[in-house]
């Protein structure tokens, strides 16, 4: 059952690749951090939401993404775009029902749930190298090989994490672990939350992938110093950028050729 989901889902991602990458260019001065929430404030300029899934916390996310809306903001006329944080998967995949946001940066498992909601791929965001999964385990730790994991607990950020979460189970069911019997499974919210519960001793090993290990990397040195990579999944197609099927034909392109 575990191997027909996931190859089933995996199967569908090829067919969502994106269609071209943003570009990127120097940006005006920086504007206020993202906001939570799902309603935009009231302004009398046109806001529209970009929503960002939470690869990072609210203030990484700003510094990682601020730049992208700031240049896209200078370059498409008629509206502002505003960036969009969540605190968890499960609070941004519910703005993805409601059709709340107008534009989203969603993983390929929410693209494929937010094009039966009226949005459509308009472009590719991130290096397509960089998606993979990765396993996180103590230095210390005795696992050295993915059966070590039987009978142990695995964190990661949320069940419909596709890099950080479908495709390291994929990985272990396909090294002849039962990921539904053999392992304690736990979601636990976020991608720091994955590494952290390892590093303290809460989980065996933690799966996330590669942008968030760079930033724990960064943010926490002493925490990171005591972790290591065990192993990695092959890469997949990226995230992609989206926009809701009510917004005005010329933004979405004007957002698409910037």
């Amino acid at each position: 059952m575990l191997a027909a989901r996931l190859l089933t889902g995996l199967r569908r991602l090829l067919a969502c690749a994106a269609v071209a990458a943003l570009a990127g260019c120097e940006a005006p001065p920086p504007p206020p951090e993202p906001r939570y929430g799902d309603a935009p404030a009231p302004t009398a300029v046109k806001v529209m939401r970009f929503a960002v899934h939470p690869l990072h916390n609210p203030q990484r996310l700003a510094k990682a993404y601020q730049p992208l809306l700031d240049y896209l903001n200078w370059q498409v006329p008629g509206v502002m775009l505003e960036l969009e944080a969540s605190r968890d998967y499960a609070h941004y995949e519910e703005k993805i029902r409601r059709r709340g946001p107008e534009f989203l940066l969603p993983n390929p498992w929410q693209s494929l749930e937010a094009m039966k909601l009226g949005y459509r791929v308009i472009a590719m965001a991130g290096e397509p190298a960089d998606f993979r999964g990765i396993f996180i385990v103590r230095r210390d730790s005795a696992v050295r090989q993915p059966a070590d994991l039987r009978g142990k607990a695995v964190s990661y950020p949320s069940p419909t994490a596709l890099a950080a979460c479908i495709m390291p189970q994929w990985f272990l069911h396909r090294q002849g672990v039962d990921v539904m019997g053999e392992i304690d499974n736990r979601y636990v919210g976020s991608q720091e939350s994955s590494i952290m519960n390892v590093y303290l001793g809460q989980t065996a090993a933690g799966a996330t992938w590669p942008p968030p290990w760079r930033a724990f990397q960064k943010d926490h040195p002493a925490e990171a110093a005591a972790l290591r990579v065990a192993w990695e999944t092959p890469p997949l197609v990226n995230n992609s950028v989206m926009v809701r099927d009510d917004v005005p034909p010329a933004v979405a392109d004007a957002v698409r050729k910037a």
